[in-house]
């Protein structure tokens, strides 16, 4: 399958018209139209609905879509590691949910960019669907998370899971019923037992899926909410947050997911995810 045609593909998605995909890719519309002729062919099925206000992908389109990206993206990071210079030996791509990456993937990224020089790192950040689809497609080798799914050919460690506790920007407010309090998704788990614990409580009507939205937004405009101690300690060091004494604690589970083509490779691996903490 052609890169070009999948790269045109994509571009035509992302512009919504064959005009402005052979714009920005700086060749002939006729051009365009011979390469997702092309791409149509091989697979047999139509993948683009043309009208006159511009196109849109068929179901078989959507589904190529993510396929596409991921072949497009294997292809610049292989034209990128094949033209590292010759001291590096090793290349690790490390995926990371944002929220362990304060702690435990900057400690793993920089225990392994310290110890050992001839690996070249790169980071991705992401969700969890994200993490399990780079991983799977072979765009990371290694994914720090909170919902391990290895699969075949993967193993999985165990990291030092997350202790969530209550903070607040004041120190005098409520464990319970604060109007500025903000729920920090945090696993389905968490979900239950944060429920258990403050079921007289009422739903809060600020959410977020990431500690460190959580974070940000009430330093920028006050409340409380349960997050990760290891990130809100220096915080309530400096008193920019306060401990809610009294308030139940959390767990949160976290782990390391490996492919095990590239861990193989890897005699550093376990002395690096010994360091973090990695089982």
């Amino acid at each position: 399958m052609n890169l070009n045609a999948l790269q045109t593909f994509l571009t035509i998605l992302e512009t919504g018209s064959l005009v402005r995909a052979s714009e920005r890719l700086n060749v002939t519309q006729s051009t365009v139209t011979a390469r997702l002729k092309a791409l149509e062919d091989g697979l047999g099925q139509v993948l683009i609905n043309r009208y006159k206000s511009g196109v849109t992908p068929t179901a078989s389109g959507l589904r190529l879509k993510r396929y596409a990206e991921t072949m497009v993206e294997l292809w610049r990071q292989a034209r990128q590691e094949t033209a590292l210079p010759q001291t590096v030996n090793a290349v690790c791509n490390i995926g990371c949910h944002a929220d362990l990456w304060p702690h435990l993937g900057r400690r793993l990224f920089d225990h392994v960019r310290l110890t050992e020089p001839g690996v070249a790192l790169s980071v991705w950040h992401g969700g969890q669907t994200d993490l399990t689809t780079w991983l799977n497609s072979g765009l990371t080798d290694i994914s720090l998370t909170y919902w391990p799914a290895a699969q075949a050919r993967q193993t999985m460690y165990a990291l030092p899971a997350d202790r969530l506790i209550l903070v607040s920007t004041r120190p005098d407010a409520p464990m319970k019923f604060d109007p500025g309090y903000v729920f920090v998704e945090a696993g389905d788990d968490f979900g239950r037992r944060h429920a258990a614990a403050y079921s007289d409580a009422a739903t809060p009507r600020i959410s977020f899926g990431s500690a460190q939205l959580g974070l940000e937004h009430i330093l920028a405009h006050g409340g409380s909410a349960y997050l990760p101690e290891r990130i809100a300690a220096p915080l309530i060091e400096s008193e920019a947050l306060h401990r809610l004494e009294g308030a139940p604690d959390f767990s949160r589970p976290a782990y390391a997911v490996v492919n095990d083509a590239a861990g193989k490779d890897w005699p550093w691996l376990a002395e690096s995810l010994a360091a973090i903490g990695g089982d």
